[in-house]
């Protein structure tokens, strides 16, 4: 048999019909199905207790342990030219050569003189014995003999005399080499073979300067020094010896140095005009990694606890009457909010100081869905990281 299509009649009332038996099914469906509410996820970190370091940092710059200006002692011509520049020398070695001719030619006259000099007090000796001998029989007169004795005292100062201008002698040809007055690294040189140079001259030919080990000048406030003289007599401060603290040393990339120095409090003079002392301290370079000239801060160890509780930054909410508080996960998994006091920041962390004890979970991530009392599923265990703190 045929089938006759719908009228549009018969397909509104169908669609009705339709609707309302959804209706009615899904009607009995929320009545006998309990709805099930979601339960928020929060990240949280376990709070441990850490050991953590403050610091004080000065700034200050490296100056060369020793530094020795080379002069020439005698003047004459440079020869020769005897070291490698930037190199290190040790003490006594030969950096220059001086034309010694004119000195040897010196040397030599006063060695002349010196034998011409003992020859005559050797015949002025023969000449006094003589005539003590006639004085006794009065065979020549009295002042004779004075004046014999006298020639032999005259005699042996010339004596004196020339043996002093042959040392000196001696000595000027010494000088026609310069050597080097310390050990250290020595710079360029500001002459060359064939420059004529002077005895004591206002300009010099090159500088040493002994870099291992070297002095660090800090630069601190009058205050600050104060402060830092009783934290070192009350023990605070990690003490090298008496009157000295041990001091660590930052680059200016950051990086700290391998080796420790040590901080001398003792010396210091204010500036009236700033207000300020320079501080020395004394730290080893054998690698001659540090250079005069650089800009370093000292870093000074100036309290250490090993209990202390960091808690990310993020985790803190501070509110406009200036209180800081925490969301704790608390037993069976329930937020509770909770005041607490921090102090300084310890990179992205603050250090709290009371609220917060070992092994409570703090909220790091999620705390804007949930409120105090609210039910959550912890989801993450964030580690703490632990890091240096440094004031100054």
């Amino acid at each position: 048999m045929s089938i006759k299509p719908m009228t549009k009649f018969q397909v509104t009332c169908v669609s009705v019909i339709a609707l309302s038996v959804f209706s009615l099914l899904s009607g009995c469906s929320s009545d006998n199905t309990p709805s099930v509410a979601v339960v928020p996820e929060v990240s949280v970190v376990t709070l441990k207790t850490q050991t953590q370091v403050v610091h004080t940092e000065l700034a200050g710059r490296t100056q060369a342990f020793m530094v020795a200006q080379v002069r020439p002692q005698v003047g004459g011509l440079v020869q020769r030219r005897l070291f490698v520049e930037g190199s290190e020398v040790k003490a006594g070695q030969v950096l220059y050569e001086l034309d010694a001719a004119p000195y040897r030619a010196a040397l030599a006259q006063s060695e002349a003189v010196l034998a011409k000099s003992r020859a005559t007090l050797k015949a002025a000796q023969a000449t006094a014995k003589r005539t003590a001998e006639l004085a006794k029989f009065e065979a020549i007169s009295r002042q004779d003999d004075d004046d014999a004795q006298t020639n032999v005292q005259i005699a042996a100062a010339d004596v004196k005399l020339a043996e002093a201008a042959l040392e000196t002698a001696k000595i000027n040809v010494t000088y026609t080499r310069i050597v080097a007055p310390i050990s250290g690294r020595i710079e360029t040189s500001a002459v060359t073979p064939g420059a004529l140079v002077v005895a004591n001259q206002e300009a010099v030919l090159t500088t040493i300067q002994q870099l291992d080990p070297l002095y660090v000048d800090v630069t601190q406030s009058t205050t600050e020094l104060l402060r830092l003289q009783r934290e070192l007599a009350a023990g605070t401060l990690r003490s090298a010896a008496e009157g000295e603290a041990d001091m660590a040393l930052r680059l200016e990339d950051g990086s700290l140095y391998k080796h420790t120095g040590r901080l001398k409090f003792s010396g210091a003079s204010v500036n009236e005009g700033t207000g300020t002392v320079t501080l020395r301290a004394e730290i080893a370079n054998p690698d001659r990694q540090l250079l005069p000239g650089m800009y370093v801060r000292g870093v000074l160890e100036q309290a250490r606890d090993d209990q202390v509780i960091l808690v990310p930054q993020q985790a803190v909410t501070r509110a406009a009457s200036g209180t800081t508080s925490v969301l704790v996960v608390v037993v069976d998994s329930i937020i509770e909010q909770r005041q607490i006091t921090v102090g300084r920041a310890v990179d992205h962390q603050w250090w709290v100081t009371s609220g917060l004890v070992a092994g409570e979970q703090v909220v790091v991530e999620g705390g804007q869905k949930v409120r105090p009392g609210a039910l959550v599923s912890v989801v993450d265990n964030a580690p703490v990281q632990v890091a240096m703190t440094k004031e100054g």
